[in-house]
């Protein structure tokens, strides 16, 4: 059995800053992963990395997740490094790679060296358990990384059971989780519930934005909570 996990404080935050160094994860593919890295990236200055990213042109018509990070962060060319993998179909890493012929390589996925002063926000495909081969499973080589995660979930119906078995995933792998955001419009006692039966912190709740612009990610930053959690940078700023 694994030992109880502590639900942190409030107060915890404004103790310590949590680590610049992380893990964007999502309890599904569509929750928000993205918004919430590009506002990351924007408030810590950090470089991004996306491991695999699928659904390139010409066969998909949407921007890849590091040009959506950049745009709506405005960060310079040059923190956003270069996926591992890039693959045009739209679906699951491991089948979108035997599409292509591609072999995806474990020792590949490994998140860039350390820089002094540089955060990193490294974003995954989808869900947790999302194969990367067909042996080899996302978060299984998310928890050799041993970086601390912020799981982005769903705000409206159905967050519960699927952040609770997100959650439990990645303690039985002794992956360290930083806490919760929630994205999008929902029930409000999702906001407590889930930190309390998840026995983690809730870092932030994120409305339904019907305008994306860098503008708008500082002032959501500032009152969904979150800039209480990561307080003023020590990275120098992008630009």
């Amino acid at each position: 059995m694994l030992p109880p996990i502590p639900s942190p404080s409030r107060s915890d935050a404004t103790a310590t800053a949590l680590p610049r160094r992380l893990v964007v994860a999502g309890t599904d593919t569509g929750v928000g992963k993205t918004l919430i890295s590009a506002m990351l990236v924007r408030a810590l200055a950090a470089r991004y990395w996306k491991p695999i990213q699928a659904g390139l042109p010409p066969l998909s018509a949407e921007s890849s997740d590091s040009q959506q990070v950049q745009t709506l962060s405005s960060c310079p060319n040059s923190a956003i490094l270069p996926e591992a993998y890039g693959l045009q179909h739209p679906a699951s890493p491991h089948w979108a790679a035997e599409q292509e012929g591609i072999v995806l390589e474990r020792q590949r996925l490994w998140p860039p060296e350390d820089e002094p002063d540089r955060a990193l926000v490294v974003e995954l495909a989808g869900g947790l358990l999302v194969p990367v081969t067909r042996h080899l499973l996302q978060i299984d080589v998310m928890a050799e990384w041993a970086l601390p995660v912020v799981l982005v979930a769903r705000a409206g119906l159905g967050t519960i059971n699927h952040t609770l078995l997100s959650l439990e995933a990645l303690r039985r792998r002794r992956v360290p989780v930083l806490g919760l955001v929630l994205n999008g419009d929902g029930f409000a006692d999702n906001a407590t519930v889930l930190p309390q039966l998840g026995r983690t912190r809730l870092l932030g709740h994120v409305p339904r934005l019907p305008k994306l612009d860098p503008g708008v990610l500082d002032q959501v930053w500032r009152n969904s909570g979150m800039a209480s959690w990561w307080p003023a940078t020590p990275s120098p700023p992008h630009g």
